[in-house]
C-alpha cells in the first residue's frame, strides 16, 4: 500500500524542486533558511533607521496602544507592538541598544528595573524598533515568498560555489 502520508507529498514536492532548478535539496534549504534571516533583518534595520529619520515611531507605537482592540486586525497590531516591546528590551539590555543598559554577565533581568520609558507609553528608539519589528511581521507573507523565489538562485550562485570550495579543502 502507497504511502501518502504529508511528509511523503513535501519529500516529492521539494526532490521535483530540486531536479527542476539544478540545486541539491540540503543547498536549497539552507538557501531558503539564509535568505529568510536576511529578509527580515535588513527591513528591521531600514524600517527602525526610517522610523527614526521621519519621526514616526512613537506616534504610531502610542496610537496602536491608545485605540481599543475592536478589530481583528488592531488586536493583531496591538499584539505585534507588545511582542516588539518585549523584543526591544531583550535585544537592548543584551546589546546596549535603543537606550537601555547593556546587562552585565552576573545580572539579575528581573531585578533590572531601568526602563528608558514609562510603560505604557512608548518612547524614541525603543517606540522606533517597536514599530520596525511590527511592520517586518507583517512582511512575513512577502519575506516568505521572496525567500523561497530567490533560494534555487542563491542557491546555484553562492551556496553550491562555497560547498565545492570546503569540499575540496578537506579532499
Amino acid at each position: 500500500m502507497p504511502s501518502t502520508s504529508r511528509a511523503d507529498r513535501y519529500r516529492q514536492a521539494l526532490s521535483t524542486i530540486s531536479a527542476r532548478t539544478g540545486a541539491s535539496l540540503p543547498s536549497l534549504i539552507l538557501s531558503f533558511g539564509i535568505l529568510h534571516e536576511v529578509t527580515a533583518i535588513a527591513p528591521l534595520i531600514g524600517f527602525f533607521y526610517g522610523a527614526r529619520v521621519f519621526g514616526v515611531g512613537e506616534r504610531v507605537a502610542n496610537a496602536v496602544m491608545q485605540e481599543e482592540p475592536n478589530a481583528w486586525a488592531r488586536q493583531r497590531l496591538r499584539t505585534w507592538i507588545e511582542e516588539g516591546e518585549g523584543w526591544a528590551e531583550r535585544v537592548g539590555r543584551r546589546y546596549g541598544l535603543f537606550g537601555y543598559q547593556k546587562k552585565m554577565c552576573d545580572e539579575d533581568t528581573e531585578n533590572a528595573t531601568f526602563r528608558p520609558y514609562v510603560p505604557g507609553h512608548i518612547a524614541g528608539d525603543v517606540a522606533n524598533a517597536v514599530v520596525a519589528y511590527g511592520i517586518t511581521k507583517a512582511l512575513l507573507p512577502v519575506r516568505i515568498g521572496l525567500s523561497l523565489y530567490l533560494s534555487p538562485a542563491f542557491s546555484r550562485r553562492v551556496v553550491e560555489p562555497i560547498k565545492r570550495l570546503v569540499v575540496r579543502q578537506f579532499k
